[in-house]
């Protein structure tokens, strides 16, 4: 793996409707979808999983994977994830343990694509560790091309907290913040140099603490319109914001919270 311990690597939907998924945000962000391992319809030469892979141009920067059964019964909703590319999968699992997280899917193999584990933050939040197979750096992360990630935002129930850990496990260097009022202070975040985020308080609407996911789009409006033409939900915005940049958050048609950045 190519890029720096503690950079974001690859975006993943889990979702309880991956044909649905893949056709609104086909349109809506025009991401072109291919089955993993180059077959067809669901086929992924992945052992009967259901895994398509989402490009920017020739770019793969995410993915969508339809929900496991076991998943969907227990209540699991759709939801994005990302990928924080480490040295050390097993060690990175441990650490994170050590700190007060959790390993719900321990470190495994993963054939041509690399090693991986699901965990969480003390605060339970959910996101993946991986070393990949491939040593071509990845550049899901983008600040400003489109079709990639653009910013990752932690919203957690202990900010304070959030901070300590993403420093202590992955390098993410607290800068400076800006104040929201009631809200308290968004805190940007920085890696390898360069600002890659925020941690801020979790807001008193939100079901749970979780990172969101800004990807970037040619235009907001434009967006917005093929948001509601698809069947999904516009819960915040347009707003600008400091940049020049213009946000929408939405809400896909299986419920998974997405967002949106584009020039304004």
């Amino acid at each position: 793996m190519a890029n720096r311990h503690g950079s974001f690597i690859w975006y993943e939907l889990i979702t309880s409707d991956a044909e649905g998924a893949e056709r609104f945000y086909s349109d809506v962000v025009g991401w072109r979808v291919a089955p993993f391992g180059g077959g067809s319809g669901g086929d992924n030469s992945g052992g009967g999983m259901d895994y398509r892979v989402l490009h920017a141009g020739d770019e793969g920067i995410g993915g969508i994977m339809a929900m496991p059964p076991a998943a969907q019964a227990g209540g699991m909703p759709s939801g994005w994830y990302g990928y924080i590319g480490v040295d050390d999968v097993d060690e990175a699992a441990r650490k994170i343990e050590a700190a007060g997280g959790a390993v719900h899917m321990p470190p495994q193999d993963i054939p041509s694509v690399g090693r991986m584990a699901f965990v969480a933050d003390p605060q339970g939040v959910r996101f993946y560790v991986m070393r990949g197979s491939s040593e071509e750096p990845s550049e899901a992360f983008h600040e400003s091309a489109v079709g990639h990630c653009s910013w990752n935002e932690l919203e957690t129930s202990d900010q304070e907290a959030g901070i300590d850990f993403y420093r202590d496990q992955f390098g993410f260097e607290p800068g400076d913040g800006m104040d929201m009022g009631p809200m308290g202070t968004y805190r940007f975040i920085h890696h390898g140099g360069q600002r890659i985020g925020a941690i801020m308080r979790q807001m008193k609407e939100a079901p749970r603490p979780q990172w969101f996911y800004y990807f970037r789009v040619p235009s907001v409006p434009a967006a917005i319109e093929r948001i509601a033409a698809g069947g999904g939900q516009v819960v915040h915005g347009p707003q600008e914001v400091p940049g020049g940049d213009e946000i929408v958050i939405g809400r896909d048609p299986q419920g998974a919270t997405f967002c949106l950045v584009a020039k304004k």
